[in-house]
């Protein structure tokens, strides 16, 4: 081969590669990430989420790229940022928060897998799968059985504050099949309790709720949500300026002031759901693989809170705990 051929030859290598470089681009996967809250108060689910999805050999920036769209508590925004990640024709979906944002994708796509974490509600009752065991169609997920853990709430609070004869339960009413009250109702009528339903739906609103408790609560339930969950440093501040026993399903509540929380270990279901995206990414289909429930629960109590309310915390319930805040 002479030098002019040579170069000639060397050229046109160097004029493929960007071709190359744009072809193996694109044909890394795409998973499109759809939350109903917002990126900063979900970083460690996020977190937990890339290591289940690195468990099944798929690597961020890597391997596999995330498309991520936020709807910052506004469920009314869900089926646009939906519409938008079935436009850019991402592999698979994956929805954070809720019944909602699996609903909009769903109504969305009825072709791309679906992997939806539900706070809360019923999947089978909302319509997302026929079954927990056969899903059926496009969709999967891991529910956080929200009305499981509420009564447990209820039992929790009531051992911890005994002479507390009303509940009270923030709620946000938007959040339509992410909690049923329903079972709450009748979880306190079994124990001859009263029952307060209190909403809210934008910070006014909840310190409106605080601020008009004439007759208050002696206890109280929050609401697993995302809306809720994005304001836990002005609600546990509300709590103690009140007085108010109350109980989250986030130790991240407890960990700014709350006094008890006690629910699913967020982190391991969002690492189940990585799993099950990396397995469909692989080829696994939806409708094979099962609707996952959490298996790790965490309870943990704020000493200093308890101390404040005036609270001393029976030592049965210490000896379960898996965390205490001093």
């Amino acid at each position: 081969m002479n030098r002019r051929e040579f170069i000639s030859l060397l050229g046109g290598a160097a004029a493929a590669w960007p071709v190359v470089a744009r072809a193996q681009q694109a044909a890394m996967p795409v998973i499109g990430w759809l939350g109903s809250g917002s990126q900063s108060e979900f970083r460690r689910q996020v977190a937990a989420f890339l290591r289940g999805v690195a468990e099944t050999g798929f690597v961020e920036g890597k391997t596999v790229a995330i498309e991520y769209r936020w709807a910052e508590g506004q469920y009314d925004r869900l089926p646009a940022l939906a519409g938008d990640l079935v436009r850019q024709s991402v592999a698979v979906i994956l929805s954070s928060g809720g019944i909602r944002p699996a609903l909009a994708a769903k109504s969305a796509t009825s072709s791309i897998p679906i992997v939806f974490l539900s706070g809360g509600g019923d999947p089978v009752a909302a319509g997302l799968v026929a079954s927990f065991n056969q899903p059926g169609g496009n969709l999967t997920g891991v529910n956080f059985l929200a009305n499981n853990i509420v009564t447990k709430q209820l039992s929790l609070l009531h051992e911890l504050v005994p002479e507390a004869k009303k509940f009270g339960v923030l709620v946000n009413p938007d959040s339509v099949g992410d909690f049923t009250v329903r079972d709450l109702s009748a979880a306190v009528e079994r124990l001859g309790l009263q029952l307060v339903v209190l909403t809210a739906t934008s910070e006014r609103e909840i310190d409106e709720v605080f601020a008009s408790l004439s007759d208050k609560p002696d206890a109280l339930i929050i609401q697993t949500e995302p809306f809720i969950s994005g304001r836990l440093q002005q609600i546990a501040a509300l709590t103690a300026r009140e007085a108010i026993p109350a109980i989250y399903t986030s130790r991240q509540f407890t960990s700014a002031g709350g006094l008890i929380s006690y629910g699913a270990d967020n982190r391991d279901a969002y690492r189940q759901a990585g799993i099950y995206v990396g397995r469909i990414l692989k080829g696994a289909k939806p409708a094979d693989l099962p609707v996952q429930q959490p298996t790790k629960f965490e309870l943990v109590f704020n000493l200093k809170t308890a101390k404040a309310l005036g609270l001393i915390i029976p030592p049965s319930l210490l000896a379960r705990a898996d965390e205490v805040i001093e």
